[in-house]
């Protein structure tokens, strides 16, 4: 239509070529000023006026891929996770979190690549390290031992609770099992006898290192569990909702449990949305604990296990780091598993057990 402004024409990013010709110059000596190369030394004051003017004119830009491929390095780390679902991935986050702030403090550009599930890294992650990433950070990765078969050689990689040791990857991890049993004594001590374990995954390694803190717990404190009180799920708040709402109905009658350990803070919102539906007070009739200390749980006030997540993340960027320059030097001998320690939060769902404990309705 008649007075609309014409629609801006893209415009293509200038090259050294295009530097050289506007300064007059090659563009070899073009790429020796704005590279700082050592040849740049013997360039006249006058001729590097001109090219770097012809630098700001063109707008241009140094390209990071080929300077990256001259120096072995893009300065680019990867991040391969799985974050598929509608409830947002607190724990990705919060380790996530840990990543991009150690990444920009040590001067990296941090890259993630989404995996709808894990069954489909062997054709996805070869094809991440294609040269536009340094090294490669797996996150919580469902994994076979014989994964080494499969993931590239030429890429240093680290993992961040893997299901399984890896051949040539380094794995960091919080002592779970610690978690679980101190937060199952606590517990204990406190007086309950009726603690409902709602869990994780079957597959999943830190699932089954929470059930045996819990079982360990016990064993310790000469307290049989109760039979039918290990439940496993999915580490999500819809699935905490769904694993003890069914498991209520199949009890009902029965007294309520005295607490009830999440295998993790989402696990653990989910619960406490079904208790509330029902009625029932929390910490009063019923305590509710968790796993992981992921943001929502900190704003709720829930009582729970500590994960180190935000340091993990940084550790894990760190150790990457000292992997790839090792790859360009003498090579890697530093731990090959690296635990970080867990730490019970008591917090407001958390309480001394009924004298009279109540019947699920």
């Amino acid at each position: 239509m008649a007075g609309e402004p014409k629609p801006r024409r893209a415009r293509r990013a200038a090259t050294l070529a295009d530097v050289g010709r506007e300064a007059g110059v090659s563009a070899m000596a073009a790429s020796a000023v704005l590279n700082a190369a050592k040849t740049s030394t013997r360039i006249s004051e006058e001729t590097r006026v001109r090219v770097l003017a012809a630098a700001e004119k063109l707008r241009y830009r140094r390209n990071a891929t080929a300077r990256g491929l001259a120096h072995r390095r893009m300065n680019t780390l990867g991040v391969a996770a799985t974050l598929i679902g509608d409830e947002p991935n607190q724990y990705f986050l919060e380790v996530f979190n840990g990543i991009i702030q150690r990444a920009a403090a040590r001067g990296q550009t941090a890259t993630v690549f989404t995996l709808s599930d894990w069954h489909e890294a062997p054709l996805r992650i070869p094809a991440f390290c294609d040269g536009r990433i340094d090294g490669l950070i797996l996150l919580a990765p469902l994994l076979q031992p014989d994964a080494a078969s499969w993931l590239p050689e030429h890429t240093p990689m680290v993992s961040v609770h893997a299901n399984h040791v890896i051949a040539g990857v380094v794995n960091l991890e919080s002592d779970e099992e610690a978690g679980a049993f101190e937060m199952t004594g606590r517990l204990l001590a406190m007086g309950h006898r009726r603690i409902l374990h709602v869990g994780g995954p079957l597959d999943a390694m830190g699932a089954e290192r929470r059930v045996q803190g819990y079982l360990r717990a016990h064993a310790a404190a000469r307290v049989k569990p109760p039979a039918g009180h290990v439940l496993r799920g999915t580490f999500s708040v819809e699935g905490g909702r769904d694993a003890l709402e069914s498991w209520l109905r199949r009890h009902r009658g029965e007294p309520l449990p005295d607490a009830v350990f999440a295998a993790s803070d989402a696990i653990a919102l989910g619960c406490i949305d079904r208790l509330l539906a029902r009625g029932l007070r929390i910490p009063a009739d019923i305590s509710v604990v968790g796993f992981d200390d992921i943001v929502l749980a900190r704003t709720a006030r829930i009582a729970t296990v500590r994960q180190p997540l935000r340091e993990l993340g940084a550790k894990a960027v760190d150790v990457l780091l000292t992997r790839i320059e090792a790859g360009l030097h003498a090579g890697y001998g530093g731990p090959r598993n690296i635990v970080l320690p867990t730490e019970l939060v008591v917090r407001g769902t958390l309480a001394a057990p009924r004298t009279a404990p109540l019947a699920i309705a």
